[in-house]
């Protein structure tokens, strides 16, 4: 069912130099200001193992247990890169490990009451480490190798421990069962 209530005109309230905080009818939104999009990838091992990473987050005050995800155009030099190559490359770069078949999963928005960002999600099949990961230099990523049948078990047991999680891990879970039957 398409909504048809009118739409005023968005008016910006607060911009930063990464977000922006915008008005539109009664509504308030945080939008990015850089980035075009985000992704987040589902890589998995020849053995049916996923990869996740663990980083702190300052919104939540945490370390936060999430699947590798990044964003696209958000720096200059890869202001026009397409979403997969944002993916592969975000991959790499937090984790170290690489992949040669990658499939398209599914778009869906992150926390669409609070913000106009989407998610693109990719699965990375049979994924191999070839770099140390890590994330880059504003970053301190923690690399987690977890079995797929251990992977509820070892989130709930995080969250025991005092860590958040994404939600995206639990979309990821549940797109990679249905394939990987």
């Amino acid at each position: 069912m398409h909504d048809t209530h009118h739409h005023s005109h968005p008016t910006t309230l607060y911009s930063g130099k990464h977000l922006a905080l915008v008005a539109e009818g009664h509504w308030e939104y945080a939008a990015r200001t850089v980035a075009k999009a985000a992704v987040g990838i589902v890589a998995v091992t020849p053995d049916r193992n996923i990869i996740l990473v663990e980083q702190y987050r300052i919104p939540v005050g945490r370390r936060v247990i999430e699947i590798p995800a990044g964003l696209v155009g958000d720096l200059p030099e890869v202001a026009d890169e397409p979403l997969l190559v944002a993916a592969q490359r975000e991959l790499l770069e937090e984790t170290g490990y690489e992949s040669d078949e990658w499939t398209h999963l599914v778009e869906m928005y992150s926390s669409a009451g609070l913000t106009n960002e989407s998610v693109t999600l990719y699965l990375a099949a049979n994924v191999r480490k070839t770099g140390t990961g890590g994330g880059d230099e504003s970053e301190s990523i923690v690399v987690h190798e977890v079995p797929l049948a251990e992977a509820d078990a070892w989130i709930a047991n995080r969250l025991e421990q005092g860590d958040g999680a994404d939600f995206k891990l639990l979309a990821a879970l549940h797109l990679v069962a249905q394939r990987l039957q």
